[in-house]
């Protein structure tokens, strides 16, 4: 079985931690905890090739777009997710640098980008521009719920696809 590297990308506090937690142990925990350096998880899927697939899965420390992310984390990863909190534009402009920093580090390397809080409807902030700006490089996109688990299977099972080759 093959096993790829993962790495969730962000600012602190978008739901990089929560989307893990949904994702590999089908759970959500109100409370928030900063993630300190960086938390391994690991998870098989199996893709609609019939391929088994390990995805092991690198929850970094959350990073501004002020503050540089430790690329020695980024090291041999084969995809990223990079997770931008619907609620708070500003995750979004600094998504745009943090995925700038990350292909400076690792070249460029699959990635998508999980617009995470969706369950949050109301207090939705991201504009049409923001996503319109995101649609034109061609970026991937997931909207995402870690709370009630909406498109998390779904933008993992998509990155997944991309590193099997």
């Amino acid at each position: 079985m093959k096993a790829r590297k993962i790495c969730m990308v962000g600012d602190f506090a978008v739901g990089k931690t929560s989307l893990v937690a949904r994702y590999v142990h089908s759970t959500f925990g109100e409370r928030y905890l900063t993630t300190v350096g960086v938390k391994v998880d690991t998870k098989v899927i199996r893709l609609p090739s019939g391929d088994d697939i390990k995805l092991v899965i690198w929850d970094i420390a959350g990073k501004s777009a002020l503050a540089a992310i430790d690329t020695s984390y980024l090291r041999d990863a084969s995809g990223y997710l990079l997770v931008i909190d619907g609620t708070r534009p500003e995750t979004c402009d600094s998504a745009m640098t943090l995925q700038a920093e990350v292909e400076r580090a690792i070249g460029r390397t699959p990635f998508s980008v999980m617009l995470n809080k969706a369950d949050l409807a109301e207090q939705w902030r991201l504009s049409d521009a923001q996503i319109a700006g995101m649609t034109s490089r061609g970026w991937p996109q997931h909207t995402t719920s870690a709370l009630s688990g909406a498109g998390v299977e779904q933008s993992f099972a998509a990155l997944g696809a991309q590193l099997v080759t």
